[in-house]
């Protein structure tokens, strides 16, 4: 990406809002952690920082909305963080986890997971001021990462049989393909926090965070999976529901 220095003082005086980017930093930092810890063969620990990244990731967005700081440089550090902690570091811990029991196969499926993640990237951003921003198209990257890091998480110790190397394979290019494809996914980013929601949302939030506590790379792979099955489940409906139409008397 080419950089475009502004000579002016103006621009050489202006400043960066502190609260958004430092939690997007800081989600670049879970996202290098992640990557230290997979190449030490701790795994669990690499998958858990996958997931502390989202969280910042999902935090510093937020914050700059409700407090008013959005700028393009946090949109562009943010998208340089997601590539590293959404992009690089799951296909670093994939390979590392298991896929390098299958050679050259195995560093294909990460390459195209990490390649992926780079072009779902550049076209989120260059779409970024068209894009219905009620959904997004393709997969989004966090979404992505949660399957291969919670997958990681979830089999930290389990035996490289050939079941676990190809399934673990298959959901890694599977996961790439689906950032770039044309699915439209459902954006989370519209919910309003600071609006009243009926009693039964705040129990049923509870509910959920007690079980992630009980099992965590389970329960948040469970929720990574079944939001990624929503746009093929929904496209798949829509489609039987116009060939039967079309094919009603």
């Amino acid at each position: 990406m080419e950089e475009r220095d502004d000579p002016s003082p103006a621009a050489r005086r202006r400043g960066i809002y502190l609260l958004p980017n430092l939690l997007t930093t800081g989600a670049l930092f879970a996202g290098f952690y992640a990557i230290l810890a997979a190449m030490k063969g701790e795994y669990h620990q690499a998958g858990a920082a996958v997931f502390v990244a989202m969280f910042f990731d999902g935090l510093d967005g937020q914050v700059a909305r409700l407090t008013h700081t959005q700028s393009d440089f946090g949109i562009q550090y943010d998208s340089l963080s997601d590539m590293v902690s959404f992009g690089v570091a799951p296909a670093v811990l994939a390979f590392s986890w298991m896929l390098h029991h299958l050679g050259k196969l195995g560093w294909a499926a990460a390459f195209v997971y990490a390649s992926c993640a780079a072009l779902r990237l550049a076209r989120f951003n260059s779409q970024a001021g068209s894009a219905d921003r009620r959904h997004f198209i393709g997969l989004p990257s966090p979404t992505a990462a949660a399957l291969v890091a919670g997958l990681a998480w979830l089999g930290h110790d389990w035996p490289p049989h050939f079941a676990a190397t190809v399934g673990a394979a298959a959901v890694t290019a599977l996961a790439g393909i689906l950032m770039v494809s044309n699915f439209r996914y459902r954006s989370l980013k519209g919910i309003d926090l600071r609006g009243r929601v009926p009693f039964p949302v705040i129990l049923g939030v509870v509910l959920l965070l007690v079980a992630i506590t009980v099992d965590p790379p389970a329960v948040l792979l469970a929720l990574a999976a079944l939001y990624t099955a929503t746009a093929p489940v929904g496209w798949l409906w829509e489609w039987w529901r116009r060939r039967t139409a079309a094919g009603a008397p």
